[in-house]
This record gives structure tokens, sequence and C-alpha cells, in this order.
């Protein structure tokens, strides 16, 4: 086991669980990862796999059929999958948000319905917030659903959305001024609806397209698609939690669950490049010894350690923080923002380590060096991080004058 990014306090169960990961990852994830990359193939076994480790269901309470373990947990085996390829993580990610969604804020009968074969991996879940021309202004959303007697009618265009062809349930956020009058809030008039739909591409039920794959420099291997709405038709039963006007609120407690999951991501790739960089240096030989021997590559692994092993801590925070039931959109931004700006910089220099080598498609760094970007911009920029962080620090330090 790793010097680095140990966790204390955990259960004997949380430890079993871990180790359980780790050693998938190490057999099943890592030996194959870089050919699947490259061929830019969804890996159906690897998911099977995860399926019966039970995965799928880690966070789901035991009353549905999943193991109903905590935020810390699934973040600890978000990390390991992570080091293994990124991809995979990002496969199961959109499922656990749309569970824990579903979990927090469904109806009972949304629950009973979906989240019993959501433990089992039978539904897959996606969630689709961004649009083409949206970026981070999430209150500019125009995708729209209008009542139409006990159905709603959905119509637009949705982005960035992971999971779109293979998933099989999709929590998507609409404006629905039904209810809402005019001059409303914009995110009091968001409301979420939960989409059924077939795998696959191309029309997948009447009044659903999803296009093909967009394709990406990194971030292989899972499916990053568009959703088109023409005309779509669900149930009234459909939205989320059974009222409108509160899907803004309920994608936004997603989300800061899924930025412990993204820092969670940026610590296992993070950790992945130190592994390769720190045994690359002892093999690599220059000027009659190995390059680790070089004092300006030991200061190299030692930044690179030192990173792994404070955007762990500050991700282990997090989801503490969130697993407590105190809010945690603090330590969340910071986990995120800290972990994905350090994975760039350690898979950075983990490429430098290896010189020329690194940019040839037969080594594993290059891949990661390709991966690191996405978590600049998954689950909210840089730049949005220390918005969120700047005006709680402000909330919790305000001026007594």
């Amino acid at each position: 086991m790793s010097r680095l990014a140990q966790t204390p306090g955990l259960t004997d169960v949380q430890q079993e669980i871990l180790s359980t990961v780790r050693d998938f990852v190490d057999k099943e994830i890592i030996p194959v990862a870089t050919e699947l990359e490259h061929r830019d193939e969804y890996p159906t076994q690897i998911v099977e796999g995860l399926k019966e480790l039970g995965l799928f269901g880690l966070m789901i309470p035991e009353e549905y059929g999943g193991l109903g373990e905590s935020l810390l947990t699934y973040a600890l085996c978000v990390e390991e999958i992570a080091r293994g390829w990124m991809s995979v993580s990002g496969i199961i990610n959109t499922h656990f948000i749309v569970a824990y969604m579903l979990k927090q804020h469904g109806t009972q009968e949304q629950k009973d319905t979906f989240l019993p074969r959501m433990a089992l991996g039978e539904v897959r879940g996606a969630f689709s917030m961004s649009e083409p021309a949206l970026g981070s202004d999430v209150s500019a959303i125009t995708s729209k659903g209008v009542k139409d007697g006990d159905e709603y009618v959905l119509n637009g265009q949705k982005m960035w959305l992971t999971n779109g062809g293979s998933s099989t349930l999709v929590a998507v956020l609409c404006r629905s001024d039904e209810g809402h009058p005019e001059g409303t809030a914009p995110h009091k008039s968001m409301t979420t609806f939960l989409v059924e739909k077939e795998p696959g591409f191309g029309e997948v039920r009447p009044g659903l397209t999803i296009p093909g794959k967009i394709d990406k420099m990194g971030y292989k291997g899972v499916d990053t698609t568009e959703l088109i709405m023409d005309g779509l038709r669900i149930p009234a039963n459909r939205v989320l939690g059974g009222t409108t006007g509160r899907g803004f609120y309920q994608m936004m407690d997603g989300v800061e669950v899924g930025r412990v999951n993204v820092a969670a991501r940026g610590c296992g790739v993070a950790h992945r490049a130190f592994e390769l960089g720190v045994s690359y240096a002892q093999q690599r030989h220059t000027f009659g010894k190995p390059i680790a021997q070089h004092q300006a590559i030991q200061f190299k692994l030692a930044e690179m350690a030192t990173k792994v092993e404070a955007a762990h801590a500050m991700m282990v925070n997090a989801a503490r923080k969130k697993d407590s039931g105190e809010r945690n959109d603090l330590e969340a931004g910071m986990a995120k923002y800290l972990a994905s700006e350090y994975c760039k910089e350690v898979v950075e220099d983990a490429f430098r380590i290896h010189g020329g080598y690194g940019f040839s498609k037969e080594y594993e760094i290059e891949r990661l060096y390709r991966e690191a970007p996405m978590l600049l911009i998954g689950e909210g920029t840089a730049e949005i991080q220390k918005m969120i962080i700047g005006r709680r620090l402000l909330e919790e330090y305000r001026f007594q004058g």
C-alpha cells in the first residue's frame, strides 16, 4: 500500500471495501486502460465488474438494495478508480449524482421505482444541466417544460451529457414557468425532470435524440453527448420531488457532492502520475546514475508528493463535512479547486520527468496529460469555485463595524 493519501479513522468495513476496489483497479483497469482509451472504447467488462462489486449502489440505502455507505467511502473508491482510469470514475459519478438526488429529493414512488434497479446497475443514471450557450450561467437555461394535462412537454438542447448514450435515466433541468408568475427569479422557476430512455444513439424515445459521441482530447471511453428534446412528453409524476420550481436547488445539491467526487478524481489521477514519475525516475539513467538521484528530480518528487497529500486531505475533509449533515459548499469548492489544479501540476511534472518518452503514446503518462484538463472545468471552473469560496468566506468573516 502507498505511503501517500492514507485516511485515518476508517472502519474495518471501509478498509475492506477500499482494499477490494484497489485490487480490482490494479488487476482489471490499469492493465487495459491505455489500450481502451486509445480506441475510445467503452469499458463494458470493467463496468460489469463494478456492478458485481456493488459500486453502483454504494451510497444507495440498504432498504433499496444498496450498501448504504457514506460520501467519504464513495469518494475514496472514486479516488482509487481514477488512479486506474479517470473515465471509469466518470461512468459511475453521474449515476451516483442522480441516485443521490433521488434519495434526497424524490417522492416515495420515485425512490421505490428507481433506486433498487439503480443499486444493481440495471438502471444507469445521467444528469443534464448545461446547454450550448450556457457555460457557468445556469440561470440562462432556455430548455423548457410546459404543462399539458397530466404531462409536460419538453423542448430544448442540452450539452456535455456524460453517459448520454449508455444511460437509461436522465435528470434534466428545464425552465418551467407554470405556477411561477412573470418576474420570478430564474432559479425559482426551474424543474428537474426524470427522463427514462433506451440506451444508444439517435432517437432513443419519441421526441428525444442523443446524437453521437463528442470527440474529445481526453476523457475517452465514456460517452459524452448532446441531448435534444423536441416535443418530448413526460408524465407529471416524473417531476423530481413532485413539485415544480425546485430544480435549481436539487441540481446544486447534486453538484455539491459531485465536486467532492471531482476532487477525488483529481487526487486519484495525481497519485497515479506520482507513481509513474517516481518509478520512471529510478529506472532512467543519466550521467551514470538514476535520475532520481539528481537533486532537481528529487525536488520535483517532493513537490508532487506534497500536493497529492494536501489534495487528499482537503477532499476527505469536504466529504466528512457533508456526511455530518453540515453545509459543505466552502469545503467542497476548496477541495475541487485545489485537487484539480494540483492534479494538473503533478501530471505535468511527471510528464517532464519522462522527458521525450512522455510524449509517446506507449507511456501511460501521455494519457494522463490529456485527461487532467477536464478536471479544471468539470463541475464548475476554478473561477466559479473561487466565487463560491469568496462569498462563503465573506459570510463567515463579516466585518463588524
